[in-house]
């Protein structure tokens, strides 16, 4: 690593003021965003959706958990694979501490894949977590939210991932969130889902990195995000417990 110059601190600070500024136009335009997006509309849900959970079968209503608002991850894990995404994994390490507060804010947050029940909860139980993990296997949920693409899917015709039609129509799993209401009534409406990028926004890890010299590393000789990324049990001398 080597700096793009060396210099005293008077000559440091009017760079450093000069990017503040450029920092504070991008958290206000990221305010701005996120204003239009709580004012999306709202779609009702009309398929009554039923996934497994450790307890048994549930609905997309029962995943609210008492509250209005629901976050799901869609975490990519087949129902052949025999361990979950290292790059969702990497994100979900994220999860459970952001769940001390946002159940405390009107949100639930469940993760939903395709794999059977068992193989998420053993995966799970491997990775130290404890967020709600649930599994849509005999569900057209992943489909119709357009993060898993079966051969089944594509004899209706092109498949299209973050609202655009996917280059290669092929099988595959894919990231992203969706997020949901419940009103009093009892009425499930969907609200945004966001894709590939769109999960940054819960990866701490990201920011912590984006603050030093080397950032997130992606242009060293592990440039792709997908070579350097590992699960928390895989790095050297790790255990399996997740934050530990």
């Amino acid at each position: 690593m080597k700096p793009e110059a060396i210099v005293s601190r008077a000559d440091w600070l009017p760079a450093r003021k000069a990017l503040l500024e450029k920092e504070k136009e991008l958290s206000r335009l990221r305010d701005r965003i996120s204003a239009e997006r709580r004012a999306l509309p709202w779609v009702k849900i009309e398929t009554p959706y039923a996934f497994e959970r450790a307890s048994g079968r549930v609905r997309l209503a029962d995943l609210f958990a008492g509250r209005s608002q629901l976050i799901v991850y869609h975490f990519m894990f087949a129902p052949e694979w025999d361990e979950g995404c290292a790059s969702c994994s990497f994100l979900a390490d994220h999860i459970d501490g952001a769940n001390l507060h946002l159940r405390h804010h009107d949100v639930s947050l469940v993760a939903i894949s395709r794999a059977p029940i068992e193989k998420l909860l053993a995966y799970k139980r491997r990775m130290g977590w404890r967020f709600e993990w649930v599994s849509s296997f005999d569900s057209t949920f992943n489909h119709d939210f357009g993060v898993s693409f079966t051969t089944a899917d594509l004899t209706h015709g092109p498949s299209y991932y973050n609202y655009e039609k996917r280059e290669r129509q092929t099988e595959g799993e894919v990231p992203g969130i969706s997020v949901f209401v419940k009103d009093d009534d009892g009425k499930v409406y969907h609200t945004y889902s966001s894709y590939a990028r769109g999960g940054d926004l819960l990866i701490g890890a990201y920011n912590y990195l984006d603050l030093t010299p080397k950032g997130r590393n992606e242009h060293g000789p592990h440039h792709n995000m997908v070579d350097w990324i590992k699960r928390h049990d895989a790095y050297e001398g790790a255990n399996n417990r997740a934050g530990a």
